[in-house]
């Protein structure tokens, strides 16, 4: 059994762990909590996942332990074409993804749930419009210069491309936000995917779609607790409760 050392919040983890479930590979998925324990430290110690470990050889970086798993194990070639010219498209976008998509895609999530929920401050509204407006560059990109009217973002066939990508997509999720609403092209895509991969999609991200769920049971008490503030004034002012 492959160890592999996931924490299914982080979106590089997820598609490692969409790969593994879906093509079949035998492993076992180690959840870290990046603040204890001393076993991770050693594995990788600038302590962040994804990490495997295949026989002793210890990898990191999503990218490249998606590659090795699909030239280690006997998977369908199409999640990293042998021919040179569609490995290199996959190889193009992984490269574009790491300073557009990933980076784009995580600072909306940053800005609207992980830093509210840590600082307990409100959203910061101006720094969140200017992160949506560099989304949408790297969306319009993705549409253009990469999905470009096929099915897939390098092809005919599925890659580890795609995966790399939806899961970034899907991140922005956690706020109750899907960045591909007003994107119809985008949305056949990531049901492409969805359908490609199977049940592994929604079970590598079910951890992010309870954090949805709590913040929006949050956001709904708070709405009770606003609704209940009005009453009482209203009440006191004329005698007469608002529903």
């Amino acid at each position: 059994m492959l160890p592999v050392y996931l924490d299914l919040l982080s979106q590089p983890c997820r598609a490692v762990h969409i790969l593994l479930s879906c093509t079949g590979i035998p492993h076992t998925v180690r959840t870290v909590a990046l603040r204890k324990g001393n076993e991770f430290t050693k594995l990788n110690p600038m302590q962040k996942v994804p990490v495997m470990v295949d026989n002793g050889f210890v990898l990191t970086e999503s990218d490249a332990i998606l590659k090795y798993l699909v030239t280690r194990y006997d998977v369908p070639e199409h999640w990293y074409p042998r021919q040179p010219e569609r490995r290199a498209r996959v190889d193009e976008y992984t490269a574009w993804h790491h300073s557009n998509t990933r980076p784009h895609a995580a600072r909306v999530f940053i800005l609207e749930v992980l830093l509210p929920a840590q600082s307990g401050s409100p959203v910061d509204e101006v720094r969140l419009n200017r992160a949506l407006s560099e989304l949408d560059v790297s969306l319009d990109r993705l549409e253009t210069a990469f999905l470009r009217r096929q099915p897939f973002l390098c092809g005919d066939d599925i890659t580890v491309a795609d995966l790399l990508a939806v899961c970034e997509l899907m991140q922005p999720l956690g706020g109750g936000r899907d960045v591909l609403q007003r994107r119809p092209e985008l949305q056949r895509w990531r049901s492409r995917v969805q359908t490609a991969v199977g049940e592994s999609f929604d079970r590598a991200h079910a951890v992010l779609y309870a954090v949805r769920e709590r913040r929006s049971a949050k956001l709904e008490k708070y709405k009770d607790f606003i609704r209940n503030i009005i009453n009482v004034i209203y009440r006191f002012s004329s005698g007469q409760e608002v529903m």
